[in-house]
This record gives C-alpha cells, sequence and structure tokens, in this order.
C-alpha cells in the first residue's frame, strides 16, 4: 500500500542527536523517547512519500535571548544542508514539482520529499523566498507558536503586518500554505488573505480535543471547500479526549475517528491523509500503542476498515489523497 506522510522532522531529529539514516531500533534514546522513524522504517513501510521540515524553534518574547530573524535563517540553513547531503548520499530526493509526485512505493530508494517550513521565521524577508525556493522548498506554515508573522499554538493573535506582506509573495511563486499551528485568527486572516493552495500537514479535530492546536469544524469545512487535505497528527495528546488522555495509551481507532469525523464533514473521503509528526519531539511512548516505527504504519488500514470504509477510501487515506493533492498543487516552474 502507498503511504504519504504529510509531516516528519527528519532534520531537527539530526540535531538532536538522532541518526535517521539508520533504523528507529539502532537510534539512541533522546530526552526520555524511544525513536520511531528512521529511513529504513519508512522504506520497509511503503511509504512513498514525505514532507520533511525546516523547522527553527521560535523563542515568545517573555523568553531569553528572543530569536532574531538572522539566527532563525542560521537554523533553517543548517537543516537545509543536512537534506543536502542526504540527498548527495541518494537517501532521500527532492519532490519539487507535480511530475515528480510518485504515485507507488519503492520505485527507488531515495525516499521522494517535499520540503515543508514550520514557522517561517527563517525568511527574514519576502525577498529571501526566491532563494529558498530554488533550494526546493515547497510549503511554508506560517507558525508553531507565534512567529513573526502570525499568531499560533498557545499564542492567539492575527497574521501581523509581515505576515500580509509575506502571503502574496508566497503566492506569487505558487508555495503551498501549510495552515498547522496557525492560530484561530491567523487561520481566517490567511483563508481571507491567500490565493494558492492551503491544506494541514498534522491537525486533528477540536471536536474530540478541545484546543487551539486542532481544527474546529468550521476551519475543516473551509479547507475542504478550498479543496485542502488535513494529515491527523499521531501525538496522543492531540488525539484523545481530555478526559481519557493519560489513563490509557492512544490507539489506531482513535486515529480513524478523527479521519472520520473529516470525512463526515465532508461529505467523502478525499480531504484526510496522515500527518504523523511522531518524531516531532516525542516518543514510541506517545503515539498509538500498536506501532513500534514508521514500518508500521499500514496498520491503520484494518481501523479504516472497521469505520466502514471500503477499500478505494482507504487507499485515498493512506496516501492517494494527499499524492493527488501535491500532484495538483505544486508549482510548475523548475529550480533555477
Amino acid at each position: 500500500m502507498f503511504i504519504v506522510d504529510a509531516h516528519l522532522d527528519l532534520a531537527y531529529n539530526k540535531l538532536r542527536g538522532r541518526d535517521i539514516t539508520r533504523t528507529a531500533a539502532e537510534q539512541p534514546f533522546v530526552q526520555n523517547e524511544t525513536a520511531t522513524v528512521g529511513l529504513p522504517d519508512l522504506r520497509t513501510g511503503n511509504v512513498g512519500l514525505i514532507c520533511a521540515t525546516i523547522f527553527a524553534m521560535p523563542k515568545t518574547e517573555r523568553e531569553a535571548g528572543y530569536v532574531t530573524a538572522d539566527e532563525a535563517q542560521l537554523a533553517g540553513w543548517e537543516q537545509l544542508q543536512y537534506y543536502l547531503k542526504l540527498l548527495a548520499a541518494g537517501e532521500i530526493d527532492f519532490v519539487t514539482e507535480p511530475s515528480e509526485v510518485p504515485d507507488r512505493a519503492g520505485i527507488s530508494a531515495a525516499i521522494p520529499a517535499i520540503l515543508l517550513m514550520e514557522g517561517a521565521d527563517p525568511l527574514r524577508s519576502p525577498e529571501d523566498l526566491g532563494m529558498w525556493y530554488d533550494a526546493g522548498l515547497r510549503i511554508i506554515g506560517l507558525a508553531w507558536r507565534r512567529t513573526r508573522y502570525a499568531g499560533g499554538t498557545g499564542e492567539p493573535g492575527p497574521l501581523t503586518a509581515a505576515g500580509r506582506e509575506l502571503v502574496p509573495a508566497i503566492d506569487k511563486l505558487g508555495i503551498l500554505h501549510d495552515t498547522s499551528h496557525l492560530a484561530e485568527e491567523s487561520f481566517w486572516n490567511l483563508l481571507d488573505l491567500a490565493t494558492g493552495p492551503v491544506f494541514a500537514s498534522h491537525s486533528n479535530c477540536r471536536a474530540f480535543v478541545p484546543t487551539d492546536r486542532q481544527l474546529s469544524d468550521e476551519m475543516i469545512k473551509a479547507l475542504v471547500a478550498r479543496g485542502g487535505v488535513i494529515g491527523i497528527n499521531y501525538f496522543d495528546k492531540f488525539l484523545l479526549r481530555p478526559e481519557v488522555y493519560k489513563t490509557r495509551r492512544a490507539t489506531l481507532d482513535d486515529v480513524a475517528e478523527h479521519m472520520d469525523h473529516i470525512c463526515q464533514l465532508a461529505g467523502n473521503h478525499h480531504h484526510v491523509g496522515i500527518g504523523t509528526d511522531m518524531d516531532g519531539g516525542l516518543g514510541r511512548e506517545h503515539i498509538p500503542h500498536e506501532l513500534t516505527t514508521a514500518a508500521d504504519l499500514h496498520k491503520l488500514a484494518p481501523a479504516l476498515r472497521n469505520r466502514g470504509l471500503n477499500d478505494a477510501a482507504v487507499t485515498d487515506i493512506m496516501g492517494g489523497n494527499f499524492a493527488r493533492f501535491f500532484r495538483k498543487n505544486l508549482p510548475t516552474r523548475a529550480r533555477s
């Protein structure tokens, strides 16, 4: 089965001391977290396309050493250099335009990867977009917590003046907008302002987990109306209802519940997929208990069938929906 995972923090984990060229079982125990993602695990699991992030950790204005634009850019370039090393070694292959989006896994040993900037702080100004585009960047999420461009998770607020200037520049290049982590006000600002494609790489349903990190039903419907796809995050805190969280482990049925909710709101199964974020500062201890590594992602399929979804719907949710979205919406202009 062809699987797409729309959110993996590979370079960030390299900086945390992991070696993602090795299996998760061969990687060190870091910050009380058991590794779950290595490139060999993705290959074993028939993961045929990923979104690989560039992530510069923002700091709030209340914290010492508030991150500057130059510092964020340097952090972003450091992670880009790591991806370029993986590219040169034949470990990954950048996907930059529609014709490069695969429809099956295992075509080559190199895992197809779309570069996604999670939090736009590494962009010092809209003038930086061109060089990032030429380097392969194709998706930008303006926020994580609050950034210089937008309110974000736990730090509400609108798009800033800089954010309103950046959005049209992103649209001009055809770069995709990732709405995950946007504060609600900035989410609606973005949808009002952006003319380009919008989606959510790793967001769950506020109907079950009522925090600002999740998407309300209205936000989900708005993304569906724009043709977007929503990748479900595998972090147990974002899967389990508050009264259940920490009383049991999350399961793949919890993942399927969020997916089914989006299908019900959309009236079809074409707007939901996988965006595990299962290496994003968490470990095996914090993901559905049926999973040991990314090689086990195929185990979601039976949970989806148990929800009454037929084989065609399951195939689309596992990878087809995101593959079609990227094939339709990635820009066609080649790298210079």
